[in-house]
This record gives C-alpha cells, structure tokens and sequence, in this order.
C-alpha cells in the first residue's frame, strides 16, 4: 500500500528474469501482446525534485523566485525562455517554513506530498530552509535531499514493497564512489545533513541514505507536471526495465492520476520477450548515447543500434569523406573509442579523435544557433547551418536531424513565417524535412511513438494547404486533392492512436485532442467532395 492506502500496482503482465549481465530485467507474461497494450501500471514509491535544481514549490514543483521580506529586492532571476516562475515573499509553508507557493496554500485539499513527508520532519527538527541560491543561480543545494528524505519515509511506510521491490534495484555503488566528487557532495547535502540538522541519525544509517541516493540516480524516470514542470519519481517495477536503443515499450506518466505510471508495448510482443526502454534520447548518435549511459547509468550498451557502424541503415552519425565525391565516411567498431574512419569507397582513413574534434566544433556553433530565442533570425541560422554542413554530413546525421527538428517548430509559428503566410515553396520544405524526420523515428522509434506522434501532426498541415492551393490553382483536380486530404487523415489516425494514451490534461494529451478534431473535419471535407 502507498501512504494514502491506495494499491501501488495495478497491472503487471511481465515476469522477472535474471542474469550477470543485466541483473534483473523484465519480460512480457506468457501472453502474446499487442501494441498499445497495458503491461504494467503503478503508483510511484515516492516522487519529488531533481537535485541541482533551483529554488520550487514542494508540492508542485514550480520555480519560485524569492524576494526578500525587508527590500522585497528578487533574490534570483531566471532566462526569459524559462517558465517564469511564482514570485513573492510568502512562498513558505506556514509549518515549516519550506518552499511551498501561494497557490498550493491557498488549495490546501491539493497537498498530497510536502505535509505527507518531509514537513513534520522539518517542523520537529527545526529545520530552517535558507535560499543558498547564488547570483549565478546554479542550484539551490539544500534541496537535494527531498526526494530521497520522501524514499526513506515510504520505506518507513510501505517496509514489504521496500525490501521486495525496492531494495533490490542496482545503485552502482563503487562505480559512483569512483566520482570523489559527487560522492563527497551527495554525502555533505544529503546524508550527513539529514542525519544532522534534520535529526534523523536514528532512523537512517548514512549507508542506507547513500543507497536510496544511488537507486534514485540510476533508476528513477524524469516527467513533468501537467503546468510543465520537472520532477523526479521511483517506479520499482517499471524502473527495471533494461537498456536498448531501440525500444519496445513506451512510459506515460500521468500527474492528473496520481503519478501513476503505464508501460504500454509498441509493437506487437511475444510471449516471454524481453521487454526494453530507451534510457537515452534516441534521436543522438552512438557516441553521444554511450557517454550519456556511462555517465549516469554506469554501463556500455552493446545493442545492434550501437554496433552497427550505419546505425541500421540510417547512417545518423556518418560524415561525407572529404577526399571524394560519393563515399560516405564510417567508423569500424562504434564501441571502440579508438576506431578508426574509412570511407566506403576511397581509401581514405582518419582517427576516431579528429572526427570527435570536428564534431565538437560543429556542435558549438549548432549549440550557439539553438540558443537564440525562436525567431525568423533563428530560422534562417538553422536553414544557414544544415546548408553549410550538408557538404559534411550525412543528410541523415543526428545534427542535421536535430536541426531540422527545430525548423518543423518554427516554420508556421515565428513571425514572417505563420503558417497562413507561408508560400507553396516552404510548406514544401516543411513536409520535406517532417518525411526525413519521420524516416528516422520509424527506425529508432517503431509503432507507438510519442516524439513521431508531434512530428505527423506538424506534417498533415502542409499536406493539406499544398493539395487546397493545388486544387485552387487548377494542377490538383477533385480526386487528386480527396487522394491527398485522405493522406492526411491517415497521418492524424496515427498521431491520434498514439497521443489517445497520454494524460487528457498534458501537452501531448492536448495536442492529441487537437489533432483528432482536425482529422473529423477533414473527413467531413472528404464526404463533400464526394461526386465533385
């Protein structure tokens, strides 16, 4: 049972499998599964802020931005492409005196966490909270031990599921002690703080502490809230799950339903089959994906993704050979962090460093584009750079991939390129740089797909204006422009398919509704065109 009594797990169709090299791991029940299929549903251990955050709301998780009580002066800013965060001098809880906003107070029956776990051991210990927030507003330190203090007191709460579920999960504990110095620091800020000036030395051992740090490190999911907002929750049954590039199951968090989480599969899955998430983004090269996975998750994935030199065939981290015209340059063994790079058709041979090197400038210079506020400006820097290196990398690569991501969200919404201004030609080149995107996501991200979902929305629109201005022109005639806005509707079936299963109230929730209205209307354009 949960603090509030409700039942953690709600569905669970997989099994536990073990092994040396992945410990535990999970695999679909003895039933075939379809896509979009329930596999697991549960109630988070506990959940709250990510560490090296700034100042937010213990219950919401929104930024609060501080004044002080005698100047009333902001004790920290934020960039204007932030969410702007709450501001004012009464962001305290009234018992403790910790970051809680105005709002939550003001809706009391709405605190489910703040009061539930760490208030009364703040309010006991007299514990006061201090805005450690420098100018530079890296982070607020003392807030980093929230969410584990949360674990330690559902442990305390729910002992069964702790020791059979929780307690169980890796935390990498000599891996992470290897790191002196984040170790050091985890140790000042939350175990030894906890066990001191929150008084809690009897209760839990700096051991135990220490473990809960690492569970959280390796295995808890990021979300955000329904306003936007990041957290951080423990899902000892999903949390489980192991590593491929390639995954065959989709996470949905649901903050309207009290965090609860569903695994759904998808693709079809057969009885017994190992069941795989993706731990990093999947629209990043090999390179990048390894060094994310030995970073926090402390292992090197071997899956045919990442040994594959080509990336199954997509060719997302190859470069164009500068000594001729068709060869495309290629690395022997991808794991091999001393590989050599031969192009496919000369005889030309670079070292894994200098390619490196090369990226690495032109990942600054794509990094100092992406960082300008969205605006025609942006825009043509991004049309600017995919053109300037085009000569370089793959059409395909990751950066170019990346780019062209950023210029499906701005064509049709900065100003001087709205979407009813946009000309026949750039609502081709829009739908030209979703079909790529999309060729990408259908081999990284087969069937049920969050991130294809968005990208087939933002494709129906050009669809559909180029078939209406066709057929206003003359070049597209009745049948053609019905075979056209049909089209559309089968991309807006699949977005619709897979945003159906986010939570109503979210942004892909939303946008899921959104698109199935615009589906309903162009099937009814479709049934007026019937005889014309």
């Amino acid at each position: 049972m949960t603090l509030d009594g409700q039942q953690p797990i709600i569905i669970n169709r997989t099994d536990v499998n073990h092994n040396a090299v992945l410990g535990r791991y999970l695999i679909n029940g003895p039933v075939e599964c379809k896509s979009k299929d329930i596999l697991i549903e549960e109630l988070p251990f506990a959940l709250g802020p990510k560490c090296n955050g700034p100042v937010l709301c213990l219950e919401c998780f929104c930024p609060i931005q501080e004044c002080t009580a005698t100047t009333g002066t902001v004790e920290n800013n934020v960039d204007s492409n932030e969410i702007l965060p709450k501001t004012t001098n009464k962001n305290r809880c009234p018992d403790c005196g910790w970051p809680l906003c105005g709002e939550c107070q003001e809706y009391k029956e709405n605190i489910k966490y703040h009061r539930q776990y760490e208030c009364r051991v703040f309010r006991n210990g007299k514990v006061k909270f201090f805005n450690m927030l420098s100018n530079n507003r890296l982070s607020c330190p003392q807030l980093d031990c929230i969410t584990p203090l949360r674990v330690l007191l559902a442990k305390e709460a729910n002992p069964e599921r702790w020791e059979k579920e929780v307690a169980p999960m890796e935390y990498h504990d000599k891996e992470r002690r290897a790191n002196a110095d984040i170790w050091h620091a985890d140790l000042v800020n939350i175990a030894q703080y906890l066990r001191g000036p929150c008084k809690l030395a009897e209760r839990f051992s700096e051991e135990l502490i220490m473990q809960v740090v690492g569970i959280l490190e390796v295995n808890a999911f990021e979300g955000r809230t329904l306003q936007g907002h990041s957290f951080r929750a423990l899902y000892p049954i999903t949390g489980i799950l192991s590593h491929n590039c390639v995954p065959n199951t989709m996470r949905s968090i649901y903050p309207s339903e009290d965090y609860r989480i569903r695994l759904r599969a998808m693709v079809d899955l057969e009885p017994g089959q190992q069941l795989q998430h993706s731990y990093s983004y999947t629209l990043n090269g090999t390179a990048q994906r390894q060094e994310h996975l030995k970073a926090g998750k402390y292992f090197t994935c071997d899956c045919k993704r990442c040994k594959d030199p080509t990336e199954l065939g997509t060719n997302f981290s190859t470069f164009k050979c500068s000594k001729c015209e068709d060869g495309w340059l290629l690395c022997r063994d991808p794991l091999d962090t001393n590989t050599e790079w031969k192009c496919t058709l000369c005889e030309f041979k670079t070292s894994n460093a200098a390619v490196q090197k090369a990226l690495s400038v032109i990942q600054a210079e794509v990094a100092d584009v992406q960082a300008m506020p969205m605006s025609g400006e942006r825009l043509q820097e991004t049309e600017t750079l995919l053109k300037k290196y085009r000569v370089v990398l793959h059409p395909l690569h990751n950066i170019q991939i990346s780019l062209k991501q950023n210029l499906i969200e701005m064509y049709g919404r900065v100003q001087g390129y709205e979407m009813v201004e946009l000309p026949d030609v750039l609502l081709e080149r829009k739908e030209e740089i979703c079909r790529q995107v999309l060729r990408v996501l259908n081999v990284f991200e087969p069937g049920l797909s969050r991130t294809k979902a968005t990208i087939l929305y933002e494709l129906h629109v050009p669809i559909v204006l180029l078939a209406k201005s066709g057929f206003i022109a003359g070049v597209l005639g009745g049948d053609k422009l019905k075979e056209k806005l049909e089209e559309a509707i089968a991309v807006l079936k699949e977005c619709v398919d897979t945003l159906q299963h986010e939570d109503q109230q979210s942004h892909e929730g939303v946008l899921g509704l959104v698109a199935k209205q615009a589906m309903e209307q162009l099937m009814q354009s479709v049934e007026g065109l019937e005889g014309v």
